[in-house]
């Protein structure tokens, strides 16, 4: 682990004597998690900040983010801004005194915003930063094939996912592993990873390093927000990086294909497991192959992808088993990309 920091801090606590008091940003189930591992260390959390209410699923109904039900549990303060910097919710954040804020999975803070605490505003971000900057970093470790990727808190700065690091902690990627599952992983060790940085900060032992120095020449690749376009399965492309593509967005949001058969039927599947055969088969790429039993392989240029978990569409997730006990693929059949 990388404990670093800057001259603020240091500055702060050699002039007085000063309890950290936190503001909190998050909405997600992991950023709930951190919250509630800040609370069992025994911070005061003075105020959290969450998305408003909004309505979800097919009745509508209004929905509590993680991280208010984590509040409300707790009886804490909580502020549901539409805009961050109307002049009300800053009075109102301002009036908790709150000396370092935190953030996590939460919206593009505005300056106003993070330059208010005396103490600094950090940043928990799901990758060893500078690598993955964005919205999608767990997916993007795992489309690239990466083999370890991490946890970095950093103080936020005028630009997304730039400010200088904290700390940053290690952790390698299974190769079967999904992001749903690095996920729970990463979000687990988030919880030591914020209390840390929160004691690097309350002790002044932090000395905040620039991302440019941490780079060692490597080409930077980015995590953007995941489109749907960008979820299709392109059957031209090699074994190994469709099956990373298939785990990268497992569980959500999904890689899904199109089935069509000689006769026009269409089916269409979102594709949560896959595993493969290599091999050099003698038949189109995108062929389907089955015993409308127990396989369904998809035909690439360097073998076969068998499905195994699949979801078809207005139904739940199933082994490709009960897939093919509901749905017999008869006649030639083969994917649409």
């Amino acid at each position: 682990m990388l404990c670093l920091a800057r001259q603020k801090v240091r500055h702060f606590f050699t002039t007085m004597e000063s309890k950290v008091k936190i503001a909190y940003f998050g909405t997600p189930e992991f950023a709930a998690s951190q919250l509630e591992a800040i609370l069992t260390a025994g911070y005061e959390v003075a105020v959290v900040v969450t998305m408003p209410d909004k309505p979800a699923g097919r009745g509508r109904k209004i929905q509590y983010s993680d991280v208010k039900k984590t509040a409300l549990e707790h009886g804490l303060p909580l502020l549901q801004p539409e805009k961050l910097k109307d002049p009300s919710f800053l009075e109102q954040l301002a009036s908790y005194h709150a000396n370092l804020f935190i953030v996590v999975a939460f919206r593009m803070l505005p300056a106003v915003v993070w330059q208010m605490p005396e103490l600094g505003t950090f940043n928990l971000h799901a990758s060893l930063l500078p690598q993955y900057r964005g919205a999608a970093p767990i997916n993007f470790a795992i489309i690239n094939g990466e083999t370890e990727t991490g946890l970095t808190t950093f103080f936020l700065n005028e630009e997304i996912d730039k400010g200088a690091v904290i700390l940053r902690e290690k952790v390698a990627i299974r190769p079967d592993e999904t992001a749903g599952e690095l996920h729970d992983e990463l979000m687990h060790l988030g919880n030591k990873v914020v209390v840390d940085t929160i004691q690097c900060i309350e002790a002044g032992k932090v000395l905040a390093q620039e991302q440019d120095k941490l780079t060692d020449n490597q080409i930077l690749k980015p995590a953007p927000k995941i489109s749907k376009e960008f979820c299709n399965i392109d059957w031209n492309q090699d074994c190994q990086t469709v099956y990373n593509h298939i785990r990268g967005l497992s569980p959500y949001p999904a890689a899904h294909t199109l089935l069509r058969s000689e006769n026009g039927e269409t089916v269409e599947l979102k594709v949560f497991r896959s595993d493969i055969e290599p091999c050099q088969p003698n038949m189109p790429v995108g062929s389907l192959i089955t015993d409308n039993k127990k396989y369904l392989k998809i035909a690439l240029h360097d073998g076969y992808l068998h499905l195994t978990l699949v979801q078809q569409a207005g139904k739940k997730a199933m082994s490709i088993a009960d897939f093919l006990r509901g749905k017999q693929l008869n006649g030639a059949w083969k994917t649409v990309f």
